[in-house]
């Protein structure tokens, strides 16, 4: 059986590879605003499913200027607190894994208090809307909703198409359409799911020496499907 061959593909957090289309054109415009220093605006709330570009916006924004939290890893209120200690932003991602901790809540609610006192960034992010997060101060659920929310939906197939091709250029490649709709009709909607597929077909053809074809992307899907089989 044939092998994919694993060439690196270092993923790049920022406003230039960030994919805009329809549905996360709110969020990426009010990311850039909370970014501008001449803009007022401090306060960032982002919502969306899995895949829908929040990680990529919060990663963006943070830069090599404030650290960033993804509370998918286990943390504890210390170690919160020791993180964004004199920090210049507040960045933490996933608060839909926020622990029923009462240490984690306070501290939490402790440094947003602080930064939003101190008219400093925090730009933070969940898979709901802030009044339907779990384990969460209820004076931070309201106070999300004082600055800026986005809902992030890549779900339809303009958006969709949309990434793929910009995942296609950044790789310095252009690919069909037929390959594009292929794609579409066979992957998953979540947008992970599709970018994963389209870095299995550019490694394949890598190391294969052949253009993206569509017939090129059929092999690569069986091959994929009987692997996961074996």
């Amino acid at each position: 059986m044939q092998q994919f061959f694993d060439f690196p593909i270092t993923q790049s957090f920022s406003f230039e590879s960030f994919v805009p289309c329809e549905g996360n054109a709110a969020a990426l415009r009010f990311a850039l605003r909370i970014v501008d220093p001449s803009d007022s605006e401090c306060l960032l709330y982002l919502y969306g499913p899995p895949g829908s570009g929040k990680t990529h916006l919060l990663r963006s924004i943070a830069g090599n200027n404030f650290p960033y939290l993804s509370l998918r890893e286990p943390a504890t209120p210390e170690q919160l607190v020791s993180i964004f200690c004199n920090a210049g932003g507040l960045v933490v991602d996933d608060l839909q894994n926020m622990p029923d901790d009462p240490g984690m809540r306070r501290s939490l609610w402790q440094l947003f208090n602080e930064f939003h006192t101190s008219g400093r960034i925090i730009a933070m992010a969940g898979a709901t809307p802030p009044r339907e997060l779990a384990n969460m101060d209820d004076h931070l659920t309201s106070r999300l909703l004082w600055g800026l929310v986005a809902q992030l939906d890549t779900s339809n197939d303009n958006s969709r198409r949309m990434i793929i091709k910009k995942v296609a250029e950044d790789h310095q490649i252009r690919i069909p359409d037929d390959v594009v709709d292929y794609i579409l009709a066979t992957t998953s909607r979540e947008v992970t799911a599709l970018i994963t597929f389209f870095n299995q077909l550019y490694r394949f053809s890598m190391a294969e020496k052949r253009r993206i074809t569509l017939p090129l992307a059929r092999e690569v899907r069986e091959m994929s499907l009987k692997e996961r089989i074996l």
